[in-house]
């Protein structure tokens, strides 16, 4: 009996501890705002502060951790839109610098026909291919008998001549480079008048040779080659290529010159073939 009589005070008493500390607490919130604390209220915050410190900066760390996967993945998706956006901009600015090299050959090409329209009529194509064999000796263009293209019509660029014509179909064309040496072009020196024949040179892109010059008409180095209008195919005065040196030829009795073209075959993208021209071959 004794013993149980002193659990019941032991729990009496802790009963009322916990009710006076929460009569306290109830007393210190219905008080409003009060400027000094109870002695009570200072010793427990004293007490407590240390704990609330270290909850704190717990709360703070596992906030973080949390939040980190979100702002990483954030961050990456930012990034790649960025990287979609450099890549779209690359495009647009690849596709700009195309269009303009385009327009800049195309502006050369209307400049040509029109110091030309009274004596000439072109009809304007695209390289579109070049034989696997035969890399500077026969191109294809995307122009052909259904836009007026026949065999054995002139072809050139605004720098100068290109080849000819020599097999047709609907819609494409080859052209004989004049840098084949199957090519053979009559042709003359502007400065002196000498005549020859311009073939190309096996393997050359951009080199052909001028034969059969009269020794007694041998060319200057830098002295421009034009055709000579001899015959039905090339029109006369269209540029060739410069005088880069002269020798002579192993029979000995004539000259030969070796050329550079003004065509740069290298780069040949479009041309214009020639279906008419009004230009006299004996002027």
């Amino acid at each position: 009996m004794c013993r149980v009589s002193r659990l019941t005070t032991g729990k009496t008493l802790f009963l009322l501890g916990v009710l006076v500390v929460l009569i306290i607490i109830g007393l210190h919130f219905s008080a409003g705002n009060t400027d000094e604390l109870t002695p009570f209220e200072s010793t427990t915050r004293e007490t407590l502060s240390p704990v609330q410190r270290v909850v704190s900066v717990v709360s703070g760390k596992v906030t973080d951790f949390f939040a980190f996967p979100v702002r990483l993945y954030k961050l990456s998706e930012h990034n790649r839109q960025l990287e979609q956006q450099v890549t779209e901009l690359q495009e647009k600015l690849a596709e700009y610098n195309e269009i303009k090299a385009e327009n800049v050959r195309l502006k050369e090409q209307l400049s040509f026909k029109t110091s030309l329209a009274g004596q000439l009529n072109t009809v304007s194509a695209e390289v579109i291919g070049r034989a696997a064999d035969n890399w500077f000796g026969i191109a294809i263009i995307n122009k052909g008998s259904a836009n007026g293209i026949q065999q054995d019509m002139a072809v050139i660029t605004p720098a100068g001549l290109v080849g000819r014509v020599t097999n047709v179909t609907n819609h494409t064309a080859e052209v004989l480079l004049i840098t084949d040496p199957r090519s053979g072009v009559g042709c003359l020196v502007q400065e002196n008048r000498a005549p020859g024949i311009v073939e190309g040179v096996a393997g050359g892109s951009s080199v052909v040779n001028m034969v059969h010059i009269p020794s007694d008409l041998a060319p200057k180095k830098g002295n421009r080659v034009v055709t000579s209008g001899f015959g039905s195919v090339f029109p006369k005065g269209i540029p060739v290529g410069t005088v880069h040196k002269t020798r002579r030829e192993e029979s000995g009795m004539f000259k030969m010159a070796t050329l550079k073209t003004f065509v740069d075959f290298n780069r040949l993208e479009e041309v214009l073939v020639i279906t008419s021209s009004n230009v006299d071959p004996v002027t």
